[in-house]
């Protein structure tokens, strides 16, 4: 069985990427990925909302607390780069410090690129604001949200816009960070196949 996902799922950020014209022609951005290998998950790093991925000079995590954040330089990041909305960040009792001054404290770049409500849209543009990121970053670079859901999802279009990635191979490195098989199989009794719609 095969189902087309409409571009207001969860995936929307990605199918808006495969589907866009890609941007950032020319040379990728270097960022030591080895695509003959999966991602590593990083088992030395303070306290995050869920597990942090690296793949290349890219971490991808959930929230961190404000040891982990103080604990980025130790792991050669120089910018964090937030995908959580104004609204979960001000929310002291699920982050109890102001992330951005923390961050700028420790000579950190720091950049909100909030998406995931209505206010803030899953868009193509985010995706190329990321790729600006990385490109005028020469260390690494932290990229999280609240559980690395939509940072996966920001991982996975980023590589196909502007890696030049295929999208099932992009999807493939998600599924192994952050991004949940779809429960469409289990649920159905048959094996099911997502496929973007156009």
């Amino acid at each position: 069985m095969r189902i087309a996902l409409a571009r207001n799922t969860l995936l929307t950020l990605v199918a808006t990427a495969c589907l866009a014209t890609t941007a950032g022609a020319g040379t990728p951005t270097p960022l030591g990925i080895n695509r003959s290998a999966m991602p590593d998950t990083v088992r030395d790093w303070g306290a995050f909302n869920a597990r942090v991925w690296r793949d290349g000079r890219v971490f991808i995590a959930g929230q961190p607390d404000s040891a982990a954040l103080v604990g980025a330089n130790a792991h050669g990041v120089g910018c964090i780069v937030n995908l959580r909305t104004p609204s979960e960040m001000s929310d002291r009792k699920r982050v109890p410090y102001d992330e951005a001054a923390l961050a700028a404290s420790l000579g950190l770049e720091y950049v909100s690129l909030p998406m995931g409500d209505a206010t803030h849209p899953y868009t193509a543009a985010a995706v190329d604001s990321l790729a600006a990121v990385l490109a005028r970053q020469d260390g690494n670079v932290l990229l999280h949200c609240t559980v690395g859901w939509r940072a996966t999802h920001m991982w996975v279009a980023y590589l196909v816009r502007h890696q030049g990635w295929s999208f099932p191979e992009a999807l493939a490195r998600g599924e192994h960070i952050a991004l949940t098989e779809s429960p469409f199989s289990g649920l159905l009794g048959r094996p099911v196949t997502l496929e973007l719609a156009p």
